[in-house]
């Protein structure tokens, strides 16, 4: 006989193995689980496995007996992820389009779609944890909110980091809100990756020893500037010395990152020419600006970092007061920093305690107060 009143889950299942176990441990804690395919878009050109990959979150819902239903998100995917990606690139930025994906198609259609379809919560494999927790409030925190008392208990959920190092993907999840996260399960966030392959042969899973996804799906085995030349069309411009001077020429100052030390030619030649590196870029010019001397002058290095398009996880700015951590780069070790709201506008400025490198417009950075993840903002 079947409990009504079990809760209702979809889990998002990708065809891999973290999803797969999502599902094995949500339907032995008793939830009514359905897995659901998404559908993401892709140029025709690329190819992906995602046929192979429906076919094995198919096989998956047959073999733990749960309904398999297939959702449709490739017009949202286009259009938030893939255009947000090309036009980040097109004005010299260096998009992160993990983040996006999961902000407007994992977190956002398809949280939509199972709220729609009476689901109490969604699931998804990535390594990350959510705790609801009890908060004592004030009215110096919310002075807009009238108390009949000085100060009172909410429950609100934070965002922790995953107990796998090598696995946390908190950084990627950095946008999402209190509305969200109360409809949001991460079932094997708690678990280390050897773990989750463990329990996938245990319960005789046809993904246990499937590998793990590599990259963006839509770009495929290629390099990016290769992948980017099909949508942003080349645009010869001039290669130029920290003087000025033009050195040489490139294919368009969209394609190169700061750093870079190839994907131009420089025709300016002595007998003792050192690798060049991209220092500076000119989208309005369309002109790049290359240095010998970036690895001797760390020119990338900066302590100080403004960011914008800020997102709290609590819906609250931190203490400001206090000293916390943060990274600018997937898995990258967590760094001390302060956090600063400037005057002018609403975005917020980090000092780090010590020098990062290569840091990019467009790019993530993200807040830590020890384990908890509060939230992050892009960089200006």
């Amino acid at each position: 006989m079947i409990n009504k009143n079990r809760k209702k889950v979809f889990v998002g299942l990708s065809g891999g193995v973290d999803s797969s176990v999502s599902a094995v441990l949500l339907k032995n804690q008793g939830y009514d689980v359905t897995g659901v395919f998404i559908k993401v878009w892709q140029p025709e050109f690329v190819k992906c496995d995602w046929r192979e990959d429906r076919l094995d979150a198919m096989r998956i819902c047959a073999k733990l007996e749960i309904p398999f239903m297939d959702l449709d998100l490739e017009e949202e995917y286009k259009k938030q992820v893939f255009d947000y990606m090309i036009e980040e690139y097109k004005n010299g930025r260096t998009p992160n389009p993990d983040v996006m994906c999961n902000k407007a198609i994992k977190f956002g259609g398809f949280l939509k779609f199972a709220l729609d379809n009476g689901a109490d919560y969604v699931a998804t494999g990535h390594y990350a944890r959510s705790v609801e927790r009890e908060f004592l409030i004030s009215n110096f925190q919310f002075p807009n909110k009238e108390f009949s008392n000085s100060q009172e208990l909410e429950n609100r959920f934070e965002l922790l980091a995953g107990k796998d190092d090598n696995k946390d993907q908190s950084y990627f999840l950095w946008t999402l809100t209190q509305d969200q996260l109360k409809y949001i399960l991460f079932p094997v966030g708690h678990l280390e990756k050897p773990r989750v392959r463990e329990l996938a042969k245990k319960y005789d899973l046809l993904t246990a020893e499937k590998k793990d996804s590599q990259g963006l799906c839509f770009v495929g085995m290629v390099e990016m500037k290769d992948f980017l030349k099909r949508f942003l069309q080349e645009k010869r411009g001039d290669v130029l010395n920290e003087n000025g001077n033009i050195i040489g020429y490139h294919d368009g100052a969209f394609y190169y990152t700061f750093g870079q030390r190839h994907g131009f030619v420089i025709t300016e030649k002595t007998s003792d020419d050192k690798p060049y590196f991209v220092i500076e870029k000119s989208i309005e010019k369309n002109t790049i600006t290359v240095s010998e001397k970036l690895r001797e002058k760390n020119i990338f290095d900066k302590k100080e970092i403004e960011i914008e398009n800020i997102n709290w996880i609590s819906g609250n700015e931190p203490d400001l007061d206090k000293k916390y951590q943060a990274r600018i780069r997937y898995r990258q070790p967590l760094q001390s920093c302060k956090i600063y709201k400037n005057s002018s506008s609403e975005n917020f400025k980090v000092i780090f305690d010590e020098h990062q490198k290569s840091a990019s417009s467009g790019q993530s950075v993200v807040f830590y107060d020890g384990e908890v993840c509060l939230g992050g903002g892009i960089i200006c």
